[in-house]
């Protein structure tokens, strides 16, 4: 793991976003295609807003997103699929494919079948990502589970993630927050060719921490990332302000 740590958050999503261009430009120069993963919460606003503005053939790119809840309409404000859509596809031109999630499909083992199918035909090329509060990855919240090779699965949602959503104005009660989403593996997520993980905020700083210092741990999801050799993590002063650099 590469670590990257900026002023602010501003900065960090820049810095983050600019990685990540250049390593999807990068895929289009050797494969003439590229397909990329998506994170969605309050982390990716900065680095998405930054990302539509980069200078790539968007119409020769395929757009997965990691999780997304099981039940809630795309109207919903905190729909994943509203959030990319809005924030990410209506901004780019010509994008060759975005593959969403139907968490609310009204078979969801059919859905679990599509998604699954589209994304195992070939190899992600860059994964961009984020951890929760509780060091989740997607919605994989500890212990999570390191070994399935199920690319899309469903999972259980525990209280600190649902306060987390809850906490940054998704929703208006715990009550409303669904208990059950469906989520990228770990696995799936490892497989990428490279990783952008983005993560600023002091309420990440524990996390962070965990994920970075730790021992790699299911109780802390996003310490796997320490042993994937083209993961770049971007922090900001805040969230990195627990790490140890032993000398």
């Amino acid at each position: 793991m590469t670590i990257c740590i900026n002023e602010n958050k501003e900065t960090n999503g820049k810095e983050a976003a600019l990685k990540g261009g250049l390593l999807i430009q990068k895929t289009l120069n050797e494969k003439g295609s590229a397909r990329i993963i998506l994170a969605t919460g309050a982390s990716q606003f900065e680095m998405i807003s930054e990302l539509i503005k980069a200078d790539i053939d968007w119409s020769k790119v395929e757009v997965f997103h990691l999780d997304e809840y099981i039940g809630i309409p795309e109207s919903h404000k905190a729909s994943f699929r509203k959030y990319l859509k809005e924030r990410f596809e209506a901004k780019v031109s010509n994008l060759k494919a975005f593959h969403y999630i139907k968490g609310d499909a009204e078979n969801l083992d059919e859905e679990l079948s599509r998604i699954n199918g589209l994304i195992s035909r070939d190899i992600i090329d860059v994964a961009f990502v984020g951890i929760g509060e509780n060091a989740h990855l997607a919605f994989n919240d500890p212990p999570a589970d390191f070994e399935t090779e199920i690319p899309y699965l469903v999972v259980n949602l525990d209280e600190e993630c649902r306060k987390q959503q809850l906490n940054e104005g998704w929703f208006s009660s715990l009550e409303d927050v669904p208990r059950q989403a469906v989520s990228m593996s770990v696995r799936q997520i490892m497989k990428s060719t490279y990783i952008i993980n983005t993560v600023p905020d002091k309420r990440k700083a524990a996390a962070v921490s965990c994920s970075v210092n730790g021992k790699i741990n299911k109780k802390c999801p996003a310490s796997i990332l320490q042993i994937h050799e083209n993961c770049y993590s971007f922090f900001d002063r805040e969230s990195a302000s627990l790490l140890r650099f032993d000398q």
